[in-house]
């Protein structure tokens, strides 16, 4: 078995309930094994000789009532390979604990409060989750925003011994997913990348940008310059064949809808006279190529 060097932190918001695990490694597809969480229950992060059952078992455990810390006395119970383990839990109270195993490879260790944990293994030294520790708790944003920072600052402070190669974010609340199918609010791998945290910090701007409804600052009025840009964009994409006078009538207002449908921007449609400020200028941008 490969042991997954890796740093990751789990962690919840205490305003929103929002739990989630963000993951780094020298692993393909780490996340895949790392990363569990579910809705009303907790977050696990499984690492270096990752034993999944910590993930599949302390979920259902957290689920009955368990406390983090329950669930990691009966996790190690069961294991007779926990001297190769390494685990950190936060239950949907905000309780966190934290196992690492005395057969890791250096440096291996975790940090845990409020919140959180985070832990590594075949790290360059101790710094890496002092850093990812730090940055959680400095960082303003949503959680999401605070899981990837941790693994930015954290890589900045010297990350996975190896070197880099796959990294993840999971997100879960209640009926989080698209159309509140499940609790899988956000659920974003980049599985081989030199580069792994920069693409996923991309990967969450575009899933913000497709699934999150524009905010006050994001919202701008179609006055009559604005329109003209916007029918004139339509217009060399094929979506308008009206005059460019700057109306946002309902010609112009179909063609605009007809285009966010095709590009997936229909969470940020707006009432009225007023337009989503990124899809003005994708627009503009994909007219111009």
């Amino acid at each position: 078995m490969k042991n997954i060097s890796t740093f990751s932190i789990v962690a919840r918001d205490p305003h929103t309930g929002e739990l989630g695990v963000a993951v780094q490694s020298k692993f393909l597809a780490a996340a895949a094994v790392v990363s569990w969480a579910k809705a009303g229950a907790g977050a696990i992060a499984t690492q270096a000789m990752a034993n999944l059952d910590y993930g599949e078992l302390g979920l259902k455990l957290l689920e009955k009532g368990y406390t983090a810390q329950q669930t990691l006395d009966a996790l190690l119970s069961l294991d007779d390979g926990r001297e190769d383990r390494q685990v950190g839990i936060v239950d949907a109270d905000g309780n966190s604990v934290a196992y690492t195993g005395g057969s890791c490879f250096d440096w291996a260790g975790h940090i845990t409060g409020d919140n959180f944990s985070c832990q590594g293994n075949i790290l360059v030294s101790e710094a890496t989750v002092k850093a990812m520790a730090e940055a959680f708790n400095n960082t303003k944003g949503n959680l999401a925003t605070r899981l990837v920072e941790a693994l930015d600052k954290a890589q900045e402070a010297g990350g996975d011994k190896r070197g880099r190669q796959s990294a993840g974010l999971l997100i879960v609340k209640e009926n989080g997913s698209y159309g509140g199918y499940n609790d899988k609010y956000i659920d974003l791998r980049v599985d081989d990348d030199p580069e792994p945290i920069k693409k996923l910090r991309h990967l969450l701007y575009l899933h913000e940008l497709y699934f999150n409804k524009p905010t006050k600052e994001d919202i701008i009025e179609v006055t009559v310059e604005v329109g003209k840009r916007i029918q004139d964009a339509l217009k060399r994409l094929e979506y308008y064949n009206g005059d460019i006078n700057g109306l946002f009538d309902q010609l112009t207002q179909n063609a605009y809808f007809a285009f966010c449908g095709v590009e997936n921007f229909e969470e940020r449609l707006c009432e009225g006279s007023y337009i989503d400020k990124n899809v003005l200028n994708i627009l503009i941008e994909k007219s111009e190529e």
